[in-house]
């Protein structure tokens, strides 16, 4: 069977990463979380010192994009895949309130951008992979032979933000997280580079009422019509 580029677009904590990355294990796809390359460019920006007072150097991480190196381990027994930046395992840092606090100014860069994209575009090259972010359709695979735009209200999105942050142990308040989704969403939507915007030829995927199984049915029926129509 011809294997295929699935690409799934969405706004921040709408879930994307958790239906991309159960797909690809279902279909037998490699599974690539771009969102997880910005935050892991942020948090090297973080590292050196390339943040103060919530602005970013940028001269400074453009002249370090060299130097930074992202890459994914083989997903273990869970599914889960880890993030490695510069080979070290950060899976657990890049989700912190203080990397998402500062992941869209770096992701507004055009250099950084530029840099990943080009990353990114390598992943896709033997095809057969689902990849999430927020141009992918768009700018990273606009050829993309399926194509996913996942909606969700800020509120909702927000709720299951705060659920994720504290089973892993980290005390949040609802009203940050619903600050931070909102303002994510802004610098996204409005930035000059890749703005997050839905491709003309995606399908919508509005899941604020849906369970998980519901969102990945729905995903494999689409799968389905989308290979049998190839």
């Amino acid at each position: 069977m011809k294997k295929i580029i699935i690409a799934i677009d969405g706004y921040s904590s709408s879930g994307k990463s958790t239906m991309a990355r159960d797909l690809a294990h279902r279909i037998g796809y490699v599974y690539v979380d771009s969102g997880a390359m910005y935050r892991a460019v942020t948090l090297y920006a973080l590292r050196h010192g390339m943040v103060s007072d919530g602005k970013v150097d940028k001269d400074a991480l453009i002249a370090a994009l060299p130097e930074i190196s992202v890459s994914f381990t083989p997903a273990g027994s869970d599914g889960v895949q880890h993030t490695l930046l510069n080979g070290e395992d950060v899976e657990k840092e890049i989700r912190s309130m203080e990397v998402s606090g500062m992941v869209s100014p770096v992701a507004v860069i055009p250099e950084v951008r530029h840099h990943l994209v080009a990353l990114q575009r390598s992943f896709g090259e033997a095809r057969g992979i689902v990849m999430d972010g927020r141009d992918i359709g768009t700018t990273v695979f606009p050829d993309a032979e399926m194509k996913v735009f996942v909606d969700a209200s800020p509120e909702v999105r927000a709720e299951r933000r705060v659920k994720e942050l504290k089973e892993k142990g980290e005390d949040v308040d609802f009203g940050a997280v619903l600050a931070n989704i909102k303002e994510r969403d802004y610098i996204d939507t409005h930035r000059e580079e890749s703005p997050l915007t839905k491709a003309v030829d995606a399908t919508v995927l509005d899941n604020d009422n849906m369970t998980i199984p519901q969102q990945m049915d729905w995903l494999m029926n689409l799968y389905e019509h989308t290979i049998h129509d190839k």
